[in-house]
């Protein structure tokens, strides 16, 4: 059955979340097959993803990555994502592949 998975990645420039890309796929598969898919296109898929804007507080400044890591190790990172999700029109718990952009250099694995 096709599902719709998503490459999404943090853009973090000097320790700070300054934007968000990402770019969907209707795949077919196991979730493992899924996730190596989108892990072998990570690289290219960059530069072709939308871009979203990085949230900010009142005054105007960017969220620090530490506090996006704490988010994370709560597993409320998700919440940062909801404007992604309603633009690709994801269901609830979509498969998605998360890599940090650091100072311009893609970290996939």
């Amino acid at each position: 059955m096709l599902e719709t998975i998503l490459n999404i990645y943090i853009i973090i420039e000097k320790n700070y979340v300054v934007g968000f890309k990402a770019i969907s796929y209707e795949v077919e598969g196991t979730d493992e097959l899924k996730i190596k898919f989108l892990k072998e296109n990570a690289k290219k898929d960059f530069d072709k993803a939308y871009h979203f804007s990085a949230p900010r507080n009142s005054k105007g400044e960017f969220m620090p990555y530490r506090k996006f890591s704490k988010l994370e190790a709560q597993g409320m990172q998700f919440q940062l994502f909801e404007e992604i999700f309603e633009r690709f029109n994801v269901p609830e718990n979509p498969l998605i592949c998360v890599t940090p952009v650091v100072n311009g250099k893609i970290l996939s694995s």
